[in-house]
């Protein structure tokens, strides 16, 4: 079975579509209007082992933030419908990954319930002319329209573009762990109550 999803999202604010294969190759081809986010989801692609293909546009000219929280509610939903009735996934995934001298972990629970913990104190707000706030904006998006937990820490960092580039990288590696399928669970809901 195909895990794979396209997810499209219009508003008055954004047009975005995204094809998402869960069992990919880390294979990304993209259109977005937000360079360093662009940057951020090839390394969601590459490191979690996701073919992702998506078309943006925004309203940029006020600034990134409709742009990056509706990309982040569209991944999100496109993991979801990939991911479907969730049996023989391992549920949960765990990451750190180093970045020089950043180090960042991610945790995430495919739990059906969106939260979201996200503890990233940064050096400086800005990484070129992006506002690095938008970031727990993009993962908030993601954790409430994936329907899952998600908690990503810093450990430590000096560099904004290191620790955020650490904080992707982490969620990937987690993220591809809970969507891989676990042989001691095959066809079975990783849950006692039988769901998620």
């Amino acid at each position: 079975m195909k895990r794979t999803s396209c997810i499209k999202r219009v508003t008055n604010e954004t047009k975005i579509e995204l094809n998402l294969n869960l069992d990919g190759t880390g294979v990304y081809k993209s259109r977005i209007p937000v360079p360093f986010l662009d940057h951020m989801i090839s390394h969601i692609a590459k490191h979690g082992h996701f073919d992702i293909d998506i078309k943006a546009e925004g309203d940029i000219e006020i600034d990134y933030h409709h742009t990056v929280e509706d990309i982040g509610i569209v991944l999100g939903e496109a993991f979801l419908a990939a991911i479907g009735d969730k049996k023989g996934i391992h549920r949960y995934g765990h990451a750190q990954i180093p970045m020089d001298e950043a180090l960042a972990e991610a945790s995430i629970d495919l739990s059906g319930r969106a939260v979201m913990i996200y503890r990233v104190p940064l050096p400086k707000h800005r990484v070129g002319d992006f506002d690095a706030e938008l970031v727990e904006e993009f993962f908030k998006s993601f954790a409430n329209h994936s329907k899952s937990t998600v908690h990503i820490n810093l450990k430590y960092g000096d560099n904004a573009h290191h620790i955020l580039e650490a904080v992707f990288k982490a969620f990937a590696k987690a993220l591809s762990v809970a969507v891989s399928f676990n042989p001691k669970v095959l066809g079975q809901v990783p849950s006692t109550k039988g769901t998620l």
